[in-house]
This record gives structure tokens, sequence and C-alpha cells, in this order.
């Protein structure tokens, strides 16, 4: 039984892989849950809910159009295609998609299944996504005759209908497959039909992207539709054009219509966050590069975003290259043990919530409890000997019980409860608490109703640096009349990236109220108000959770639609999916059983596009990737200079090693740019320089090569210039720079003095300045000091007098030979010579000067002398 068990074992492999493989692509063929694809800005909650007249809130929303052959017979025939779409069921997720777990099975589980995929589950690269299949899926009973319903609303002119059917083909809803074409006809119908804002803004998008070959690009048709989608109140219109006249494209430069349309955002972002519970509503940040999560677009250590003052750098017992699950589990296992600490840290994370890991109110509220009842008791009575760490955390913890009693977060609202917990944490100083209990009093939640006392608690909180009750605090200022204060606050909440600071100094920017008025500074604010409240006018939640799912398409289409909003964030996202420049040798080419990447679009153009407008957003990588594409004519003509243009924008901002090793390439070679060696070297050098861990071992492999091409063109008298040694230029220190100097490092040697350098033997009674200070000792040592200066004064003068001294006699030397010379040769002396030739003769002394005239006579003998 054993060896025929041994030979079912491959052929059952084989059927599992086979079963496994046909579920995968049953799965990715139909498209996702139609409850995770709907439309922007909208909750699939809502579909099939009934507004306070009991109609359905999908038709109080769309409103129904006027006009058609019988508009009630339009209205039936959509409410029973609804009654129907709520009847298909999304595509259940196949058994092998599930994460990493906690625990030994858990973990086994996930590293099994990515193995067995690894080896058994990689096809080729599946055709381009973005397209319409021209061979349409057959649909199933329930969703075919619904579909059927909707055309025969749509046919009688119901706008309801006509929008259902252009969101099911555009998103794919309720399994319906992609067909953007069908799609575009039916926003384009609704659009020109009734006007409806978002089917503009639709209509806009499609031109703008030409997504799936829908129809043609056409940036002038996309603004149009845009700008109507903008008047018609659609904020996702509105963001669009703001963005397009603030970056002149398809329009000129408009900073006051920019300022205007990011204003009309910015505003229902306001008004979104004041309408939440006391304090706001929250607005989490949604939006990351997903480049990020391979070190960036070139890769871990290579990006600027990886790279550089940007590296993680950690020692060995570092977290720095830990994953969240792991530090996660770390900190738990700290909590069991007691560790106040690490209590706190995850009731926060459970509270804040993150990228990979969802709120969790239950579990804050759990262990903020936990932590406070380390020091506090049942009846509010403290506990003895707790340590001041534990008393600090567990105030905090009261403050986060209080605000989610305030808000009704996790449990039932409560003022009482939530007041209780504010002013415990008040008695220790806590930010929060005091911020909370403000807000209280502010709006008279549970206690009377006190702006002063609301200020001064504002106020105690704003001297603890926290940003919400800055904003409040300047807010009140505002009131009272006192702009500078009131800008002031607002500024330093600015510094925490408060979303409604920004809104208050862009309405101060733009009116000119305590500020200098400016245009262009107004609407950068104005843009970040808009693009913070990313739950307001983005989709970035279901695009992340599309990719991280392997839905690329529906991950495109909604990183896409940021992008035509001017979310720098979704721009480097879509060049980044659809970058067309792959690195030559990848571990998938050289292995072929590894996973291959999906293509999703061989549209460079498009590529090219969002990498520039990333790049004019300041995105370093996304300049270096602008280079890559003129250098290679990719989605434009090739044009080296453009190229080496974008690489020396990317290199002065002193951050992009790749940007400087790829101009000292181009310099080498001469592309682009003149050939010059000695530039090429101070290009490598830059890089290296930049970043010194991961561009050492190319940085080097190509000097070496180039230090090689530069000899041989030394030696073969080449017309390109060579490496030349930089020449050393020593400083020449002037008199009064010499004494600076000197002054400061003797200034300097005293601040290296310790305490226990002085003398301690003094009696208590001679410290006049009660430091240790002793006036003799140092007043002994500065006239030491300035008596050496005086000696080396004198010195230096003496030297100088010497020196002039020396340079009179020369002079007095060589005037003396030149009389001589005349005298030989017969010329007459001028008038004063007879006088200075007797006073000469006066004093010849006993024997002649060689320089004498009758020296030689009185070396012949033949003149006495």
């Amino acid at each position: 039984m054993r060896p025929r068990l041994q030979r079912l074992v491959p052929l059952l492999f084989v059927i599992l892989s086979l079963f496994l493989s046909f579920s995968s692509a049953q799965f990715r063929g139909s498209d996702r849950a139609h409850t995770q694809q709907k439309p922007v800005g909208q909750s699939s909650d809502n579909w099939g809910a009934t507004g306070r007249d009991g109609e359905p809130l999908w038709r109080s929303r769309w409103g129904n159009t006027e006009g058609g052959a019988n508009p009630h017979q339009g209205i039936l025939a959509f409410d029973e295609a609804m009654t129907l779409l709520h009847k298909v069921k999304p595509p259940a997720a196949p058994w092998y998609n599930f994460d990493k777990n906690s625990g030994v099975l858990g973990a086994s589980a996930y590293y099994a299944k990515e193995v067995f995929f690894l080896l058994f589950m990689n096809g080729p690269p599946q055709p381009e996504l973005l397209t319409t299949n021209p061979t349409p899926k057959k649909l199933g009973q329930p969703l075919s005759q619904a579909v059927r319903l909707l055309e025969e609303a749509a046919a009688q002119k119901n706008s309801d209908a006509l929008f259902t059917l252009a969101e099911i083909n555009f998103y794919g809803n309720y399994t319906h497959p992609r067909n953007y074409s069908e799609a575009f006809r039916r926003y384009h119908e609704l659009a020109t039909l009734n006007g409806n804002a978002s089917a503009q803004h639709m209509v806009g998008f499609m031109y703008a992207t030409g997504i799936g070959g829908a129809v043609k690009q056409d940036q002038a048709k996309a603004m149009l539709y845009y700008t109507l989608g903008a008047e018609g109140g659609d904020v996702r219109s509105e963001m669009a054009v703001a963005y397009r006249q603030s970056a002149g494209i398809s329009a000129p430069r408009n900073c006051d219509e920019a300022v205007h349309f990011y204003k009309e955002a910015a505003k229902k972002a306001i008004a979104y966050m004041r309408s939440g519970p006391p304090g706001g509503h929250s607005m989490p940040r949604e939006s990351y590069r997903i480049a990020d999560d391979e070190g960036g677009v070139y890769g871990e250590g290579a990006s600027a975003s990886s790279s550089g003052p940007n590296a993680r750098v950690g020692s060995v017992h570092s977290d720095a290259f830990s994953s969240l699950d792991d530090v996660v589990e770390y900190m738990d296992l700290q909590a069991r043990k007691g560790d106040a600490r690490a209590s706190f840290n995850l009731a926060k994370l459970n509270y804040d919530g993150a990228r990979t890991s969802k709120r969790d109110l239950v579990a804050a509220k759990k262990r903020f409890l936990e932590l406070a009842r380390m020091y506090w008791t049942k009846d509010g009575k403290t506990k003895p000997n707790v340590d001041h760490i534990t008393e600090k955390l567990a105030s905090k913890a009261a403050g986060y019980l209080g605000r989610m009693f305030l808000r009704g977060e996790g449990m039932p609202q409560s003022f009482d409860i939530a007041k209780t917990w504010f002013r415990r944490g008040i008695e220790y100083g806590d930010a929060l608490s005091q911020y909370s209990m403000g807000i209280m009093y502010l709006k008279g939640l549970g206690v009377p109703q006190d702006p002063v006392k609301a200020a001064e608690l504002f106020g105690a909180a704003a001297d603890q640096d926290l940003a919400v009750a800055q904003v409040r605090l300047g807010a009140l200022f505002l009131d009272q009349g006192d702009v500078p204060v009131a800008t002031k606050y607002f500024e330093l909440a600015a510094r925490h990236g408060h979303l409604e600071a920004y809104y208050y100094l862009a309405e101060l920017t733009h009116h000119g109220v305590g500020r200098d008025k400016s245009c262009s500074v107004a609407a950068a604010y104005y843009k970040i108000v808009a693009e913070k409240a990313e739950l307001v006018s983005t989709s970035f939640p279901e695009a992340n959770e599309a990719y991280a799912n392997g839905d690329l398409e529906t991950a495109l289409v909604s990183y896409m639609m940021a992008a035509e909003q001017g979310f720098e964030v979704g721009q480097a996202n879509v060049a980044y999916l659809l970058d067309q420049v792959k690195p030559r040798l990848t571990l998938s080419s050289l292995v072929p059983f590894m996973r291959k990447q999906v293509s999703l679009a061989g549209d460079a153009v498009l590529a090219l596009i969002y990498w520039t407008r990333s790049a004019e957003q300041k995105n370093v990588d996304s300049m270096v990737k602008m280079g890559d594409y003129y250098l290679h004519g990719l989605g434009t003509s090739q044009d080296k200079e453009k190229a080496a243009a974008c690489y020396q924008a990317a290199a002065e901002t002193m951050q992009s090693a790749q940007a400087m090793w790829n101009l000292g390439w181009m310099h080498e070679n001469g592309i682009g740019i003149d050939q010059d060696f000695h530039l090429a070297k101070r290009h490598y050098d830059l890089a290296l320089e930049t970043n010194p861990r991961e561009a050492y071992l190319p940085v080097v492999l190509a000097l070496y090569k180039l230090r090689f091409r530069s000899w041989w063109n030394t030696v073969t008298n080449g017309n390109v210039k060579s490496i030349q040694e930089e020449p050393v230029v020593k400083k020449q220190w002037t008199l009064s720079e010499w004494l600076s100097a000197f002054l400061e490092a003797e200034l300097a040697g005293w601040d290296d003095y310790e305490p226990d350098d002085y003398d301690d033997a003094h009696v208590a009674g001679d410290d006049y300045y009660g430091d240790g200070y002793h006036g003799d000792e140092i007043d002994s040592d500065i006239l030491e000091s300035l008596i050496i200066l005086a000696l080396s004064g004198a010195l230096a003068f003496l030297l100088y007098y010497r020196a002039q001294r020396q340079r009179r006699q020369e002079e007095e030397r060589r005037r003396r030979e030149q009389q001589q010379q005349q005298l030989y040769q017969g010329v007459p002396l001028p008038q004063e010579q007879p006088q200075q030739q007797g006073q000469a003769q006066q004093d010849r002394g006993l024997f002649p000067n060689p320089n004498d005239p009758d020296f030689l006579n009185w070396v012949a003998g033949g003149v006495g002398h």
C-alpha cells in the first residue's frame, strides 16, 4: 500500500494544482465583489436603503428625468432591476486567499501558500487589462434580467437607470464584466440628458485618460466636461479643474480660477470634518506610494525615497526593518508582562489605526482601561507606590477614554463619564483632556457653556503643543479680532499638518488679513486642505485594497481618478503601474518559474504624462524617470538633451544619487551633453557622497573604467578633457584673521575644562559668583595672553623695521653703482654729484673701497692713498 500511495501523491498534487488554477482564473476573470466596486464617494451599504420619505436613496440622490416616453414605467423597471441586483451574490474569495495569522500554524500556512504559488501557480503575463473584452461574458440569470430591465428604464430616459448601467459597466459592479465603451456611452447620454455633474466628471475623466480605448484622448474636451461638473458642484471635478488651472494643463495658468475651485473643494472638506461628533470627523491618511513598498521606483537604495537621508538605517537590534505585525506581536507580549509603555502604544494603535491595521475601538477601550486601572481603582482613588511613567501614561489613557465617551466611539455617548475621565487627566496635566474639556465648555456639552473657561483649557493644551487646541485657541482670538495672535497659533498647528489650521491660513492669505495677500500661497493652502480630506473626494482605500488583493485594474482606475484631481501620490502610483522602463536583469527573468508582473497597459504616453505631473510636484524619482523616457524615446521622440536636463534637475536637489550617476555616465560618453571625463568624475563622486552605502560599488567600478579611458585619452592626445586633480587652494591669513583665530582657540580651550580641573580647596565665602568662579586665576591667565600678544606684536614690528632698513640700504648701493658706471663712461654727473663725491672721498677711510675708482690704482701701486 505504501508504494501505491507514493505513486498517487503526484497525481493528487496535479489535480489540486489544476483545481486551484481554475479557481484563481475564475476569480480573477470575474470582477471583485460589487460591494467593493462602487462609485467614488458612495457607500455600498446605501444601495437599497430608503430616505425619509420612503423613497430609495439612489432615486433621491440622482433624481429622475422628466420628458421620457413613460417616466412611471421607467421607475417601475428600475425598482425591479435593483431588487434583482441585490440578489446577485458576489464571488466568494478562494480558500487560499488569507493573510498571515499570528502563531506557528498561521505563519506556516501563509508561507506554504506563498511557496506553492511561487512554484506552481505562475502563468504568463496577462494581456492588457484596460480594454473591453470583444467577446462579452455570458451573464447569470438574475444579473441578465436586471440589466434588461435597466436598459428598458434607460430607454424611458430614467436617469437612475442610465447612471447604474454606466457604473456597472465601468466598475464591474454586481459581477458584471467591464465595458468601457458602453460606460462612456451611458455617462455621455446622462450628462447630455440633464447635466448630471457626476456623469460629466466621468466623461471628462475618460476623455483625459482615454481609458480602455473607449474614446480618443482629448484634453480640451476633458477640461470642458470637468468644468461643467465643477460648476455643478462635483468635488472631484472642482479639484481637477483647479489643478489644471494651476499647472497650466490644457489651459493657460490662471491662479484666480485655481483658488476659486480649490476653495470650493476645501469648503466641502471643512464642512464634512465639522459635521462629525464633538471635535470633528477624523481624517485618516490612506494615500501612499505603492513603489515605496519595494524601496522606491528604482528599488531599495537606488531610489531617492530609500537612499541618502531617507535610507532606513538601523542597528542589529533595531526594529527599523521589522514589519508592523512583528512589532505589534512584541508589544503585546510586553503588555502582558505589565509594561505600561507597550500597553499605551498598542491602545493608541488600536484607536488610530494604521495602513495595515484597521481601527479596533473595542480593543482600544479595553487596553486604555487596563492602563488606567494600573493607577486608579474603580472608585477613583489612586494606588500607592506607582512609578512616574505609569502615572503619566495613565493620565493619557484617561484622556483617550474620555474622548471615546465624548464622541461615542465604540461605546454609547456619555458626557458625564467623559467629564470624569477628563478631570482625572487634567489633574496630571494631560493635554488631550484639557482640550476635550474645553470643547465641552465651549459647546455646553454636559456642562454650562463657558467660553472663558474653554479658552483657559485650550491655552493650557496649546502650551503643550497640541495642534487641535492651537487651532481652537486661534479661532477664539480671530473671533475677538486679534489677527496676529490667531495667525501665530494657526502657524503652530500647521507645523503638525492640521487640516483646519491650513484652512484658516488659506482664508487669511486669500483675503490679505494679517498677512500679505498672495494668490499662489492661498491656492497651495486650499489644495492641502482639499487633499487632506481624502474621504470626501477620493477612493484611496478601495484602490489600496484592490492593489493588495492583486486586482490591478481596479487599483489603476482609482489611482487615475486621484491623479486627475492633482494628488501627487496618485500620479506616482499610476505612472509606476504603467511604467515601461524595467530592469534588464531581474530574478523573474533569470528564474523561469518566478511570478511574472502583470502588464496593465502598454501606454507609454500616459505613463510619461503622469511621471511628468508627479515630477512637477517635487517627486525626485519621477524626475529621473522622465529622463529615462526621453533618453529611450518612450512615449515621445528621443531627446537626449531633455533627458540630461531632467537628470540635472533631479541632481540639484542633492538627493538622487541615481541622477548624479546618470549625469556622470552621459558626460563620460558624450550623450546629450559634451563629453568631459573631468565632469564625469565629479558627478560620480557626488553620487558616492550622496549615497555612500549603496552607490559605492557602481561608482568604484565606473571610476576604474573612467580613469583608464582618461589615461588613454591623454596618451593618444584625444580631444576630451581628461581627469585633472583639483588644485588645493591655501587660504592667505591676514594679521586680523590670525589674531581672531588665536583668540577663538584660546577661549575654546576654556570650554574644554571640566569642573574637576579646578582647585576645590577654597573657602566658600571667597566664591563671589557662587559657581566656582576664581577671578584671580582667570585674570592672570588673560594677562599672560595679553603679554604674549604684545611681545608677538613687538617682534613683528622689529622684523618689519629690519626689512625696511635693508631695503633702503640696498637701494643706496644700487644708486652708487649707477654713479660709478656713469663716471667711467664720461657721462657728467648731476649737480649734486660733486658734493656727494667729496663726501665719499672724506669717508674713504685708510684703504679705498673696492667700488672706488682709485681702487685699481691703489692695487697697482701707482697712486698713494
